[in-house]
């Protein structure tokens, strides 16, 4: 409900909107109850909608030796970092485990969700920087993934 306090030639009004459907609205003016039709029918304000990106960790690549083909940019190793502030839940990789593009590599637990680690290359895993139950930060260092 709504209140409204309007003088009009001098004149107090204190308005109570109870209820507005369509373009019917029920209110009450000083103690009096009345509906009123209006001409155009009024649209509710929609609240909007948040729609998120899927969050894929971030894969730094130290490449051996480059010489421009594209096969071998992915050489080397690549850092799987977090995505953001949270808890380790779940360890799903051992150093040595050959990993694809896709694999989900842990389970990380942020403002009460959980969220998927996967990776975004093939691979060995290397090492692996974190434990369950730790807490770790956005950009720190999740995983090593090798050739």
């Amino acid at each position: 409900m709504k209140n409204y306090k309007f003088t009009i030639h001098g004149n107090a009004y204190d308005v109570t909107i109870k209820s507005i459907e369509d373009n019917t609205i029920d209110l009450e003016i000083n103690g009096s109850e009345y509906k009123v039709e209006v001409e155009k029918a009024i649209q509710p304000v929609k609240t909007p909608k948040l729609v998120r990106e899927k969050a894929v960790p971030a894969t730094d690549s130290t490449p051996s030796e480059s010489t421009g083909t594209k096969a071998q940019t992915k050489a080397g190793t690549g850092l799987v970092k977090s995505p953001l502030p949270a808890t380790i839940l779940e360890i799903l990789v051992h150093p040595g485990d050959i990993v694809k593009v896709g694999q989900k590599l842990m389970v990380l637990e942020a403002m009460k969700m959980e969220n998927s680690i996967e990776s975004d290359r093939e691979g060995k895993i290397i090492a692996v920087k974190v434990r369950p139950g730790q807490t770790v930060m956005e950009g720190d260092i999740l995983t090593e993934i090798g050739d």
